[in-house]
């Protein structure tokens, strides 16, 4: 029953992740400790920044920023994974694999990659691009 549970929750979050900036990875401020793992069922979004950076959103609001040790290929640029566990949390042990669009056949698995840890920090809010005089 409890990998039914994770399977489950795979299924949902492997929905692309909400990208509004493609290749912007905006600044942030640490708010607090960084957490090993964090719970599967608090999680609200993602976005995926670019091939190092995501951004996991609680349905708290509080955004935790996870820099994967390497670079993980086509992650920024199809800003979708999935992952498994068999916990109820995401661990920094944990790995994803990013999902890749194919020709017509869906999606197909691409790299996976481990994560890094979890840290809460406040992301500096941007109203758009400076412009000079």
């Amino acid at each position: 029953m409890r990998m039914l549970f994770a399977a489950l929750a795979l299924a949902a979050f492997a929905a692309p992740s909400v990208a509004r900036d493609r290749g912007h990875v905006p600044e942030a401020t640490p708010t607090g400790t960084p957490q090993r793992c964090i719970p599967i069922s608090n999680m609200r979004e993602s976005h995926v920044r670019d091939d190092r950076t995501i951004d996991f959103v609680t349905s708290g609001g509080t955004v935790y920023r996870n820099t994967l040790p390497f670079a993980c290929p086509s992650l920024g640029f199809e800003e979708r994974f999935s992952y498994a566990t068999s916990l109820s949390q995401l661990c920094s042990t944990d790995t994803i694999t990013v999902l890749e669009t194919g020709g017509g056949t869906g999606l197909s698995r691409g790299a996976t990659c481990g994560l890094g840890v979890f840290q809460p920090v406040t992301l500096t809010q941007t109203t758009g691009p400076r412009r000079r005089n």
